[in-house]
């Protein structure tokens, strides 16, 4: 049975804020919920089954749904759940699209759920992408009878676009929009652009149900998981209804609940400042957060915030606590201020009580894990470059090989280089016939994933070789999960976990560093950080471990909040340069890189933005003035 968390409850009597019009209820990861969602679909089936009715289900795709379908699956091959009487219909499909090319929700459905289950495939009913133009008014129409004949859908899954769209329903699409075609906005294509391997592959139109066809679904289920979702989460469940979040009409559907993971739900207001809807519990670390948005929202600095802004602001209870806001004031600076560092690695002989890092020991082995063969330098290049002169003993770990995000125009050049030195190469010949005759749903020969990961490879050691890091220092660890020569990967393995242990228990490290960072367009970022985890789940009880810390960075899509921070490494204007000539040695991710997200800066100018910007915010906090600042979080495992 469902928990009873996760059960709908009416808007206006399950939440702590006024703000909030929508049931949502919020996990610390989404692999947790997903498996709530799915038992509560599973026991919806057997309701059914024990009615003898069919189980009309209305199901999503992309990335937010698979571990939904997963935990389906398992119930069926571990716990006998039956889908002979379930009938489901897809909210959507590109157009034009073939049902067998693997970008289509045809073969994503079918290879996530029906592939594995016992649906009858009669009862399988997903949007025709190549249904013909003259005949696709009909079809729609008639793909909204069908559902209406099963007498509506008994639940409806959904994800939420980042333009607040559910189904493939855009900003514009009326409340009482039936199943239709629909032009794709261009922020949608873009999320979508690394399953195609670039935006130009993207379709513009797609076959979508209609708000008013999911809003007549007797339950809906939305999941939103990451960081880049909290914005329109925000917007969907406090905001007013409008046509421009075509997801906020949801306010108006009476069984609706949003299931979210703790990033995805970090800007509603009830999570990102609580105080404002709630008695808080004043604990140190909300002390910080509340400071610091005070801080913005005053644009003061700490020490010149006064008690008339703590109080015109929500904040008084804080200050019946610290006394006065000087008091406050006070102690939130030098909070802050101790997070300021030079010294990653500990500054020797050096009181290190109020340091980020310890002194001790003086020399310590270092681990950077680097998901991608650039996350390294991107991420972390300035604080990088200060530990290898610092004279720690540095070791670069690549988790994965980053061939799927060379170019087949990159990967030529570099064939046919390698034919023109020798003339004789079969290898060659190979790689250069297939990548002259490749096609969109074709998968990379061997070879042509090896020289894209060779070609990774020498960018990764002239950037190492440039920091002044021997290469018996640099790591290739070609994680598994990731070789699969498409842009989907497997799941995260056994295989994996044993590569990441063997390498921490190899070096013995003081220190690791790892990307925090969950926002990476295509979820590499995150089976890599579980990797790690796992790892230290496994090796905690080792003696070596007592004396290891983890440092988290973000990647290129999201800085850490100020009062996230723990340790800000400040670089010189010199060294905002050494970090942009490191990161141009991955030429092969510059100039029209394939996986950049809505962003279209390159990796350097946005790293060099970002950590300006996280300079600029230390500064308008009251703090020292630097050009740019690199930071991190620690993980305590």
């Amino acid at each position: 049975m469902i928990k009873e968390s996760i059960n709908f409850k009416e808007a206006g009597k399950f939440e702590e804020t006024r703000f909030e019009k929508i049931h949502n209820v919020i996990f610390d990861s989404s692999k947790e919920a997903s498996v709530l969602v799915a038992q509560e679909i599973a026991n919806i089936i057997q309701r059914k089954e024990e009615l003898n009715e069919p189980c009309v289900l209305g199901l999503a795709t992309g990335s937010s749904p698979i571990k939904v379908y997963e935990e389906l699956v398992r119930l069926h091959k571990e716990e006998g759940l039956s889908f002979a009487n379930v009938v489901t219909f897809n909210l959507d499909e590109y157009y034009p699209m073939d049902k067998n090319d693997i970008q289509s929700y045809w073969y994503f459905m079918h290879e996530h759920l029906f592939n594995h289950v016992d649906i009858l495939p009669q009862n399988i009913n997903i949007p025709d992408g190549n249904v013909s133009s003259e005949d696709l008014q009909q079809y729609c129409i008639d793909y909204e009878m069908k559902i209406k004949a099963y007498g509506g859908l008994d639940f409806q899954l959904l994800g939420i676009g980042r333009t607040g769209h559910i189904g493939f329903n855009e900003p514009g699409s009326h409340v009482n929009s039936g199943t239709r075609s629909i032009t794709l906005d261009h922020l949608t294509r873009v999320d979508a652009a690394s399953s195609f391997l670039g935006i130009d592959n993207v379709p513009r139109k797609a076959i979508t149900m209609g708000i008013g066809t999911v809003k007549n679904a007797k339950r809906i289920v939305l999941l939103g998981w990451g960081i880049s979702k909290a914005s329109i989460i925000k917007k969907t469940i406090e905001g007013e209804i409008s046509s421009r979040v075509p997801a906020t009409y949801l306010q108006q559907h009476s069984n609706t609940t949003f299931v979210l993971d703790t990033e995805a739900s970090s800007e509603l207001t009830r999570v990102k400042t609580p105080w404002l809807v709630k008695s808080v519990i004043w604990t140190e670390e909300l002390k910080l957060k509340a400071v610091v948005w005070l801080s913005e929202l005053t644009k003061k600095p700490f020490l010149k915030l006064t008690d008339k802004d703590y109080n015109d602001n929500g904040m008084s209870s804080v200050l019946s606590e610290e006394g006065t806001a000087y008091d406050l004031n006070i102690k939130m600076f030098n909070k802050m201020q101790q997070t300021i560092t030079g010294w990653p690695g500990g500054k020797p002989n050096a009181d290190d009580t109020y340091r980020p890092e310890r002194a001790t020991p003086e020399k310590k082995r270092i681990i950077i894990f680097s998901p991608h063969p650039d996350d390294d330098v991107i991420s972390m290049g300035g604080t990088f470059d200060r530990l290898v002169e610092q004279g720690h003993d540095v070791h670069i770990a690549y988790q994965t090989s980053g061939n799927i995000a060379v170019s087949n125009e990159e990967t030529l050049k570099f064939a046919e280089i390698t034919k023109a030195l020798n003339p004789e190469s079969a290898e060659a010949d190979t790689i250069i016939n297939f990548l002259k005759n490749k096609k969109s749903n074709d998968i990379d020969l061997l070879e042509v994933r090896k020289l894209k990961g060779l070609i990774r490879r020498s960018e990764s050691l002239g950037a190492t070789r440039y920091l002044s890091v021997p290469d018996s220092n640099v790591n290739f660890l070609d994680l598994p999960f990731y070789e699969t020569g498409t842009v989907k990967k497997n799941n995260l393995g056994e295989a994996d976990i044993q590569i990441m242990c063997d390498i921490i228990e190899r070096i013995k490290p003081h220190q690791i560093y790892a990307a925090g960072d969950l926002a990476d367009p295509h979820g590499t970022h995150k089976v890599c950080l579980d990797s790690l985890f796992e790892a230290l789940k496994r090796l905690k009880h080792k003696s070596f471990m007592d004396d290891c810390w983890v440092w988290l960075y973000r990647g290129a899509w999201h800085e850490w909040e100020p009062y996230q921070i723990e340790m800000a490494v400040p670089m010189s204007p010199d060294q905002v340069l050494k970090k942009r000539h490191a990161i141009f040695f991955h030429q092969s991710q510059k100039d029209g890189v394939m996986f950049q997200g809505d962003d279209s800066r390159e990796f350097w100018i946005r790293a060099e933005d970002r950590n300006r910007l996280t300079a600029e915010k230390y500064h308008a906090l009251g703090l020292a003035d630097y050009s740019a600042i690199e930071a991190f979080k620690r993980y305590f495992f």
